[in-house]
């Protein structure tokens, strides 16, 4: 079988998910076509079995914006033709099923029957696509997929209650590789941001204002107070320089190290003690799932698809979103008794391995098998 997916080429969860189940896939003989506008940054290393497709997007004195959606839609016809593509995958509503939706009536009228199934991630259902701008044709193209699926149970209700979908959604959860984040510590990696012994605090995003980064930080000042700790802040984005600025005016910036973006994750994620996410909003929390992979409990907001991954007080604990006061509680009493943190580390492995690749992507198979079979 050979498969185009779509998606967004950084770092965010869509993007990495979309990847990574290429990659798994044609580790099992699928032919892969990635079709974006740049390489995705976990396309990495070679495989007979993938291919990248980049979508170019001329540039015209007509265009105040360039037709990205147009121009994909084209490479989406081209590749089906020219790579006997079975089936298309599109990750992220904006614009890719819609673009999708386009090439089937394009495929279509040349006799060639293309099916697309669309995998919703999360703000492009909760914020993005609510937008009136473009909730009208995110409706539409959803209707139109053959198939559609969402990372957690929270994201199919929230789709379900704010769009008229008329079709069902399965829920496919987001998936994370045990193998490859069962890595040891790093001493030496560990010393050059402990280097007194102290816990190290991470947290890894796109610093959005969803992701509520500020909490992040006043959880850390009320945490290092009471135990020695470094904070770790893996990611870029629009925040970066209030953080910066905040950590300054706690007097906290000398504990904290802004690594920006990174793509060895499972190295730094092997360092930690502990992972923050006091997100306003997560559709599911695949950087919470990697983190407990590699056996690092989570304190989290019970927000969105969170309470799907973290069972309170077992592996990880959830807080009311904004509740510093409670996060930095519950991860002081963590880190301040060794035997409760080996107890949830053990807890927080053994919880991710329910997400592991192998169990998640057979799902997907199936998906594929039944849309092929009812578009035969």
């Amino acid at each position: 079988m050979n498969i185009g997916i779509v998606c967004y080429p950084t770092f965010g969860g869509s993007g990495v998910l979309a990847t990574e189940l290429g990659k798994a896939l044609a580790d099992k003989g699928y032919g892969i076509h990635f079709i974006t506008y740049q390489q995705p940054v976990r396309l990495t290393g070679f495989s007979a079995n993938i291919f990248y497709h980049e979508v170019r997007v001329p540039s015209y004195p007509l265009f105040d914006f360039p037709p990205y959606e147009t121009a994909l839609a084209s490479t989406l016809v081209d590749v089906v033709k020219n790579n006997n593509v079975d089936l298309l995958h599109v990750h992220y509503a904006i614009p890719h099923a819609s673009a999708a939706f386009m090439a089937k009536q394009i495929l279509a009228d040349e006799k060639i029957n293309v099916p697309f199934i669309t995998t919703l991630h999360g703000t492009d259902i909760t914020l993005v696509g609510r937008d009136k701008t473009y909730a009208p044709v995110v409706t539409f193209s959803l209707n139109k997929s053959d198939a559609i699926t969402a990372v957690s149970d929270n994201l199919r209700k929230e789709t379900l209650e704010h769009f008229n979908i008329q079709k069902e959604i399965s829920v496919i959860h987001n998936f994370v590789d045990i193998t490859r984040f069962a890595v040891k510590p790093m001493d030496v990696f560990k010393k050059v941001i402990a280097p007194n012994g102290e816990k190290v605090i991470l947290h890894a995003s796109n610093f959005r204002k969803v992701k509520r980064i500020a909490d992040v930080i006043y959880t850390f000042n009320k945490i290092q107070k009471a135990i020695p700790s470094k904070l770790l802040l893996v990611g870029d984005g629009p925040e970066r320089h209030m953080a910066e600025e905040l950590c300054r005016e706690l007097g906290i910036f000398e504990e904290t190290r802004f690594v920006g973006k990174q793509q060895d994750m499972e190295d730094i994620y092997a360092i930690a003690d502990l992972f923050l996410l006091p997100s306003e909003y997560e559709s599911f929390g695949l950087a919470a799932l990697e983190a407990m992979a590699a056996g690092t409990p989570v304190v989290a907001t019970n927000a969105g698809g969170i309470p799907e991954i973290i069972t309170h007080n077992k592996n990880g604990f959830l807080s009311e979103i904004g509740d510093v006061e409670s996060m930095s509680q519950h991860a002081i009493s963590l880190l301040g008794n060794d035997n409760m943190l080996k107890a949830f580390s053990s807890a927080a492995r053994k919880q991710a391995e329910t997400f592991d690749i192998h169990n998640i992507v057979p799902q997907y198979e199936s998906l594929y098998e039944k849309v092929l079979k009812s578009n035969r």
